[in-house]
């Protein structure tokens, strides 16, 4: 390793990284690079790169910006692979980013990655490893911790330490101007040393890539992330930050969720998740038995339990025949199962073996809390030799501190996940649940088109070129209608009427009561401006309420452009609901699905989930679910609840009508801008393994220079990517490829790569490559 920016003066970032270097006890050889000194400490030290006695696996830069371009370009010469840029004063403003792109011009010749610039540095504790300036030397362990914000990478340290809580990795990877998430999550889900990956996120900067190498870690290993900036004036200190947008909470959300990791919203919380999933439990749902031996700390439980969007279990007449059989008359008789302070070890095990045996509840909460009348080391004790060697979900809480700390140590050393206080036991549960479900999401694999049908391309093209041609990024309510309905997706009878007269023509054609809605390019919510009558039934009343409608528009946006009026058929379902559906084009992600309660109120009510597409039926039946106004659907008082399961036969073209919807858009969108929809980078994938495997062995077996196999050996992850990679306008950035696709990309890019690796014989040409 070289470290360059060495210095003897305290308090200097090239002092604090080698005075870490030389604590942390790192094995490998360590080189100084410093023009100014001889030697530090009694350590020799360069005067340059170009005199270090090898070239370093690893360099490590702590020195002003501007000076960065050229080291990294002397780095790559002497044939070192990788830099740890720790120097501030890039991105930001249009000088910090061409100094970045100077960095990056530099290292790309040579195929050397860069972490940072910005950052804290790199800690790998099982080698002994601290290239940082953290204050601290944090234990080795099984927990990835990857943060792009160095003050947390500090602070998590100094929270962990006092905890015994070790580390596999710790990376600062700052501003990301090249290696970023994508590419740790990629190394980390194949490293042995780690069993769970943490995230601090701010922002994402290529989500395809991200996305894949997500879903291939969460497969293999719990994926844990808490992301900042989630709110309008955070996503501002985001950009300040990071110097890029932090995008929208709730696609990042939905995006976390389809990648099957869990989401936190708490630093302390990212390391309680952690410890819950380490367990290894996976309950089967969100139903939660709850045992404990004090009323009151069972209620706040239950609260808790419910707050999360957890469920009490129901429990069975069989478990309260049982329970009655072992309690004392005196106990709650229902869940919360409330067996009394005096509660001696014995009636812990009775009532716990009793919840076992229950198949409605999906998780059992045991609860103490310490009296002078039983010991609750010897509860803690009965619960553990009740469990034996079974595995159900059982979660445990200790409550206090001087009588419970020797109990919660016995659970955890028999591997009970064991909380000091209830409702974090109760969010430890809830993390296991959601947990699972994104699990289950993960492994859905909707197909890019669920079955075939019919639309009327032509028609679409016509109403968006004709919206193109007069400058307008919104279609009308009438095109926006036929664009709808040329999908296949069932609309109303609608008409366009010129004058007053020609609403009541229509409205007589249309021989029922109607809906009148003005129509302008310049009038989005039309009930704002009196530009909505609902349920005439006469078309004297429509060319009257018509007349009125031009007169208060006129006085109210006396300055909008005023095509006509919409004439729809009036739509009477007394016990309907008001629904929206939709699709946005997120900047960073791409397509996202939107499901919800509709209406005028949509914006106030915020009654929204979104998704990534492509969606199958239980992905779409799950986004639907997510919202309040399902259980709307599942009826209440004198409404019947909606049969949703009936509907999915009628839904499934719907779902694949959008599908191809999607897809028509952003081909239109590509032809109106001319070329491909932003963020068409290559992703790797699970999928590209195969890909990747040939050029694994290109490099490992050819003749050629290092350069070349290395070349080889990107050849085939470029190559394993194009085979897990659709084009994003097919299936959206979450979705699969159709197989004879991927396969004839994956052996395009291995020709190419065989001519970039070595044309004719020659060395590898970068460029081509």
């Amino acid at each position: 390793m070289a470290l360059i920016g060495a210095t003897p003066k305290p308090g200097h970032v090239g002092n604090v990284v080698l005075r870490n270097l030389r604590a942390g006890g790192f094995a490998g050889r360590l080189m100084l690079v410093n023009p100014h000194h001889a030697e530090i400490d009694g350590m020799p030290v360069h005067p340059d790169v170009a005199s270090l006695p090898e070239p370093p696996d690893l360099a490590v830069i702590a020195t002003p910006a501007a000076t960065v371009p050229n080291l990294i370009a002397a780095l790559g010469e002497r044939g070192c692979r990788a830099a740890l840029v720790i120097s501030a004063g890039f991105g930001g403003d249009a000088a910090g980013r061409r100094l970045t792109q100077a960095v990056l011009d530099a290292a790309r010749p040579h195929l050397l990655r860069i972490v940072g610039p910005n950052c804290v540095g790199l800690l790998l504790p099982h080698l002994g490893l601290n290239a940082s300036f953290v204050h601290l030397q944090p234990a080795a362990g099984r927990l990835a911790f990857l943060a792009q914000s160095g003050a947390i990478i500090a602070s998590v340290i100094d929270w962990a330490v006092p905890r015994g809580i070790g580390f596999s990795t710790m990376v600062s990877i700052g501003e990301m101007s090249d290696v970023d998430f994508g590419d740790l999550l990629d190394y980390l889900a194949s490293d042995p040393t780690t069993a769970s990956i943490l995230l601090y996120v701010e922002m994402i900067s290529h989500p395809r890539k991200f996305m894949s190498a997500a879903r291939a870690a969460a497969r293999l290993k719990p994926v844990i992330a808490i992301k900042a900036g989630r709110h309008a004036a955070a996503a501002r200190a985001v950009a300040s930050h990071t110097g890029a947008l932090a995008g929208v909470d709730a696609v990042y959300d939905a995006a976390f969720r389809r990648a099957g990791m869990l989401r936190v919203y708490e630093l302390e919380e990212l390391f309680a998740a952690a410890q819950a999933l380490a367990s290894g439990l996976s309950p089967a749902g969100d139903r939660l038995a709850i045992l404990t031996n004090g009323g009151g700390i069972g209620i706040l439980a239950t609260d808790a339990l419910i707050d999360h969007g957890g469920r009490l279990a129901e429990l069975a007449p069989a478990t309260i025949a049982a329970l009655d059989a072992v309690l004392p008359p005196t106990w709650s008789h229902g869940n919360p199962v409330d067996i009394i302070g005096d509660a001696p070890p014995g009636r812990y095990a009775d009532a716990l073996e009793a919840l076992l045996g229950d198949d409605g509840a999906d998780g059992i909460l045991v609860l103490n809390c310490p009296t002078a009348i039983a010991s609750s080391a010897a509860a803690a004790t009965a619960v553990i030799s009740t469990l034996g060697q079974r595995h159900p979900c059982v979660l445990a809480s200790w409550v206090g501190e001087e009588t419970a700390r020797d109990a919660r140590r016995q659970l955890a050393e028999h591997g009970i996940p064991s909380y000091d206080m209830p409702e974090r036991a109760v969010r430890a549960f809830m993390h296991l649940v959601e947990f699972r479900r994104n699990q289950v999401q993960l492994m859905q694999t909707p197909p890019s088109l669920p079955e075939r049908f019919a639309c009327d391309r032509a028609v679409v093209r016509q109403a968006i070129d004709r919206a193109l041609g007069e400058g307008r990024s919104m279609l009308s309510g009438p095109e926006s209608q036929r664009v709808i309905q040329a999908y296949g997706i069932p609309g109303i009878a609608s008409r366009f009427a010129a004058t007053p007269a020609d609403a009541a023509a229509a409205a007589r054609s249309l021989g029922r009561p109607v809906a009148l809605k003005i129509l302008s390019p310049d009038i989005s919510h039309k009930s704002d401006v009196g530009g909505v009558r609902l349920d005439l039934a006469t078309p004297q009343s429509v060319e009257a309420a018509a007349a009125a409608m031009l007169d208060a528009i006129a006085t109210a946006r006396p300055a909008a452009r005023l095509a006509g009026f919409t004439v729809e058929e009036m739509v009477h379902r007394p016990h309907g609901f008001e629904l929206i559906a939709g699709m946005i084009d997120d900047p960073q992600f791409g397509p996202v699905m939107l499901f919800g309660q509709g209406g005028v109120a949509v914006e106030v009510l915020a009654d929204r989930a979104l998704a990534l597409p492509p969606l199958n039926l239980a992905l779409a039946a799950d986004l639907i679910a997510r919202t309040r106004v399902h259980r709307l659907l599942q009826g209440y008082r004198d409404r019947p609840p909606i049969a949703l399961g009936r509907h999915r036969a009628r839904a499934r073209p719907a779902v694949a009508a959008d599908h191809r919807l999607r897809r028509d858009r952003r081909d239109r969108h590509q032809s109106a801008v001319g070329g491909p929809g932003r963020n068409r980078r290559p992703r790797r994938s699970h999928r590209g393994a195969a890909g990747r495997d040939v050029g694994r062995r290109a490099a490992r077996h050819s003749p050629l220079s290092q350069r070349a196999r290395d070349a080889a050996h990107l050849a085939g992850r470029s190559a394993g990517a194009a085979a897990a990679d659709p084009p994003r306008g097919r299936a959206g950035i979450a979705g699969g490829v159709q197989r004879p696709v991927a396969a004839r990309r994956a052996h395009a890019l291995l020709r190419a790569a065989e001519g970039a690796v070595a044309p004719h014989g020659g060395k590898a040409d970068p460029d081509r490559l």
